[in-house]
């Protein structure tokens, strides 16, 4: 890795979050996995407000992995509110959903989402897939978002 990736896991199911934690774990993923599991609670860490101040203790994510379908404010007015930020602008936004319609992929790329994916029924796709995103973030560059 290129320094101490941080992803933002966003998803408002404790058991997608617990399942995400597992699948990490099994995949020797070395990124910091930090959770919320709200869209607002999201913003408050992106912003650095509330109980999300000390950026040592929440540091600004390298990748956020997106849920949609949250109660309040989803993940659309997440992503909307991101874009608006600019110096959030370069933050790598993947949507991980259980959504499949394309209207809602349509909209996500519209809002600047830089990737789609649909969350795995199973736990081992759900591996092989964080998998591929360890892979992927060994291998990609990120600009600074400070």
């Amino acid at each position: 890795m290129n320094e101490q990736q941080v992803i933002l896991l966003v998803d408002d199911s404790d058991n997608d979050l617990s399942l995400m934690r597992s699948a990490c774990r099994a995949a020797n993923f070395p990124a910091a996995l930090k959770m919320v599991n709200s869209g607002d609670q999201a913003i408050a860490y992106l912003a650095g407000q509330g109980d999300y101040v000390d950026r040592s203790q929440f540091p600004l994510p390298t990748v956020m992995l997106l849920d949609l379908k949250m109660p309040m404010k989803d993940g659309f007015e997440v992503l909307e509110w991101v874009r608006a930020q600019p110096i959030l602008k370069r933050l790598a936004i993947i949507i991980l959903t259980a959504s499949s319609r394309p209207e809602d992929v349509a909209r996500a790329f519209d809002l600047g989402a830089n990737s789609y994916l649909i969350k795995p029924t199973a736990m081992s796709s759900l591996i092989a897939m964080v998998c591929c995103l360890r892979d992927w973030l060994e291998y990609n560059r990120f600009p600074a978002i400070r």
